[in-house]
């Protein structure tokens, strides 16, 4: 979450530290390795050979992106201690570390060849870093006997007073993928793989975490430490032995194809308000997920579980939750869920230890919290009606479909071609539209366009062809630029349009950036028209929208500074987009991790001031032929987050949502009128001060859509915060008319009214109080 508040800060402080020690205690043995610990050094992903030429268009012009640990001077050689060199193959070029809040001028890719990697402190991941292993043959990194340290990989260090090197809701842009790290070589009582204190545009994927099994009290390690944050997303994960295998705490996050095996506790849930898990597979655990933490003031908001195996484990669930308790922390959902194999009690009661739901059996579908079927609402405990899943929805087994992001390890480097060979400058001043267009006009069917990192600027729609792969360096900036094309808001052109309508095929796309370079109000970011000739063909991952803010972006806090103590119309200098993003009627899409985030603080500037933009839609939904929305986000904008019209088929798991923070001074009507042609809200029914706000989510004449989480959160009025205790700090959030819609997991912030069915009040936040935030277990339009 960005720039929040004490109130929510102190919140999360007195939740944070709910956690097993930071320091792990050092041992006398000094780590040995041995020959038959190291993989082959040598490697031909096309990563380790590609041609570098990627440089910061807004940064040092001698800053090295790509990073190999070798040219460091690590070993991966299982003995020699390579924690030195792995830190300055990181630090190197006076990075964004410790005192500085955030920067987007120094990102870093930082490559581990194959072999094992042997440390005794934590690797510290700066700010806008990506730590990636090889993805033929996975590195490990393996703690030696003698590590001190919070974690193996520490995403942000405490100092010596407690406090971290960054604000966790600030704590963006950051992966790190391919990698087994190893805690066998520690004594049992201290160990942790990774601490992971994120928030948005963040990933962890394809990681293996191996501890020691033993289902002895003295066991201490885990493999991933959160203590808190506002992420995020985490994918294909395998955790072996361990007290626990995962310690969470998050505001909001996306967890997908998790392996839990021999682990005492799988998954310790510390607190949360929202959390998504999809695909889990717990075997042989003593417990499955802990959400009992808190007592009487359960810190768990919600869970959702959904297509997800227990197998070989006594208890699947602990909760606190009981449906006569006056709010509705503990909020759960299981859908489709097999316990069939050796699990007695799937959802036990943590305090009495008792049954409340018997196992050895598939869950179809059970929850618990407050359930609304249209405009009625109680709170429940027990089996519920499976909602059908559509067909364009799920694989041949009945689940939810998914899709992880490629690596391409079976394409050579000489299949990429880099848009900076062809001509592309990418220096974030000259126009790259005609070089870019080119490349694209050009790519044969087994190539893949290759942004490497830079900002090129683009004055005109890009037309992006069909059967087309795009793998970006460390996100890439794709700026919307120019003084012609892309500044009538009353006629918004595409700057990359996917595919023509009707298009039927394939298209990948993976870390990549979209931005305006000054105000743009005739920019639609994105246009996806083209629909998957099968599914998950048609796909985003790691792609991130982030109008302003940052260096180059002409939007950032010298003229667009928060005004709250004096009456704002908006600058016309600080104007960002049309819209973000628009799937139309004729696509099928599959967007994983993609952050679509106007800007609300300074970046890169020193004030890191907080800012008013002014963009004018988030992500716009007419797609009817299978969507799926894997941990996105939609932040800021004017008139909605997200909005479906006349959709179907759409399933989203878990969305996250802000209003604009300086609305109220002005509201959300200016500076972008209604365009009917895009089926805009008008607001012409408010009656009061805070109904003119962004809507989290509007439904419209569309079907067959699933929700499995959210969290769409309003913090401000022009600033003020007075509307958070209060909780009223607009009037409605998310909007359902003639449609058919279910929704489960639901969380929000200081709306007085959750949902609108149909214009007609229903879900109040008041009935449905939770720890933070207010939830419901699921609502039905019927």
């Amino acid at each position: 979450m960005m720039g929040l508040s004490t109130i929510v800060s102190a919140s999360l402080l007195a939740l944070r530290l709910f956690s097993l020690p930071i320091s792990a205690s050092p041992s006398p043995a000094v780590q040995q390795g041995s020959s038959s610990e190291v993989s082959a050094t040598y490697s031909n992903w096309w990563m380790t050979s590609i041609p570098r030429q990627g440089k910061p268009a807004f940064g040092g012009s001698n800053f090295k992106v790509f990073r190999n640990v070798k040219d460091y001077g690590a070993r991966g050689d299982g003995s020699t201690d390579d924690t030195v060199a792995i830190n300055n193959a990181i630090t190197d070029g006076q990075r964004c570390g410790k005192g500085c809040d955030s920067s987007t001028t120094t990102p870093a890719i930082v490559y581990f060849p194959p072999g094992t990697y042997v440390v005794s402190k934590p690797i510290i991941q700066y700010y806008y870093t990506q730590l990636v292993g090889d993805a033929v043959t996975v590195p490990t990194l393996k703690a030696a006997a003698n590590f001190v340290g919070i974690a193996v990989i520490d995403s942000d260090p405490y100092d010596n007073t407690g406090h971290n090197w960054y604000i966790n809701q600030n704590n963006f842009f950051r992966q790190v993928r391919n990698f087994k790290i190893d805690l066998t070589g520690l004594p049992k009582s201290t160990g942790t793989g990774i601490h992971w204190q994120v928030a948005q545009a963040t990933s962890l994927q394809n990681i293996e975490f191996n501890m020691i099994q033993d289902r002895s009290s003295d066991n201490k390690q885990q493999g991933i430490f959160m203590d808190n944050g506002s992420g995020g997303f985490m994918s294909d994960l395998t955790f072996n032995g361990g007290k626990i295998g995962a310690f969470l705490g998050n505001q909001q996050f996306t967890t997908r194809n998790l392996k839990f095996n021999n682990c005492n506790t799988a998954i310790y849930m510390n607190w949360n308000w929202v959390w998504t898990f999809h695909g889990l597979s717990i075997n042989n655990c003593g417990l499955g997920i802990d959400m009992a933490n808190g007592g009487n003031v359960q810190t768990v908001g919600s869970v959702i579980l959904t297509d997800s195996t227990f197998s070989n484990t006594p208890v699947g669930i602990k909760t606190l939750y009981n449906p006569n308790q006056s709010g509705t922390n503990g909020t759960l959902i299981i859908d489709n869920v097999d316990m069939t194999k050796n699990v007695p009690v799937a959802v036990q009661d943590g305090a009495s230890k008792n049954t409340i739901l018997a196992g050895n059996a598939l869950v179809s579908s059970w929850s618990q919290g407050r359930a609304y079927r249209g405009t009625s609402g109680a709170a429940t405990q027990g089996p519920r009606k499976a909602v059908p899943k559509p067909a364009p929805l799920t694989d041949g087994s009945g689940r939810v479909f998914t899709r992880s992001k490629p690596q391409y390890t079976d394409v050579p480097a000489s299949q990429f071609v880099s848009v900076k060979s062809k001509g592309a400058k990418g220096d974030g001043k000259t126009d790259d539209t005609a070089a870019i267009q080119a490349v694209f006009n050009s790519i044969g069917p087994n190539q893949i366009v290759y942004f490497d990192h830079g900002a090129y600027v683009v004055t005109d729609t890009v037309k992006i062809p069909k059967n087309v792969k795009v793998v970006g360096e460390i996100w890439p900036l794709i700026m919307a630029g120019g003084n012609k094309n892309f500044k009538d808001m009353a006629h918004p052109k595409p700057v990359f349009q996917v595919g023509q309508p009707g298009d039927v095929g394939s298209v990948e796309m993976q870390d990549l950036l979209f931005e305006t370079q000054g105000p743009q109000p005739g920019a639609i970011l994105m246009e996806f028209n083209v629909a998957g000739q099968s599914k998950g063909s048609t796909a985003l991952w790691d792609v991130h929208f982030r109008v302003g803010g940052s260096a180059g972006t002409q939007l950032q806090s010298d003229k667009c500074s928060k005004t709250p103590s004096a009456r704002t119309s908006p600058n016309p200098q600080c104007i960002g987009a049309f819209l973000l993003m628009h799937v139309t009627k004729s696509a099928s899409a599959y967007f994983e991790n993609t952050w679509f985030w106007v800007a609300d603080h300074e970046l890169d500037l020193a004030d890191h001031n907080q800012i008013n933009i002014y963009n004018g839609r988030g992500v716009l939904i007419e797609s009817t032929k299978g969507l799926w929305l894997w941990g996105t986000a939609s932040e800021h904008n004017q008139l909605y987050n997200y909005q479906l019209t006349n959709a179907k088929n759409v399933y989203m798991a878990l969305i996250q949502t802000e209003t604009a923070y300086m609305q109220g001074n002005p509201d959300a009507r200016v500076p972008f009128t209604t365009n009917s042609a895009f089926s805009d809200p008008d607001f012409s029914k408010c009656t009061s001060a805070k109904c003119a706000r962004t809507w989290g989510l509007r439904v419209q004449n569309s079907s067959n859509v699933l929700a499995y989480g959210g969290g769409l959160y309003s913090f401000f009025d022009n600033y003020a915060q007075q509307c958070v205790s209060a909780n009223n700090c607009q009037e409605q959030m998310i909007s359902i008319d003639q449609s058919q819609v279910a929704l489960f997991g639901i969380s929000t912030k200081s709306s007085i009214h959750m949902v609108t069915l149909n214009g007609q009040t229903t879900a109040k936040d008041a009935d449905n109080r939770n720890n933070f935030c207010a939830a419901i277990a699921s609502f039905e339009s019927l």
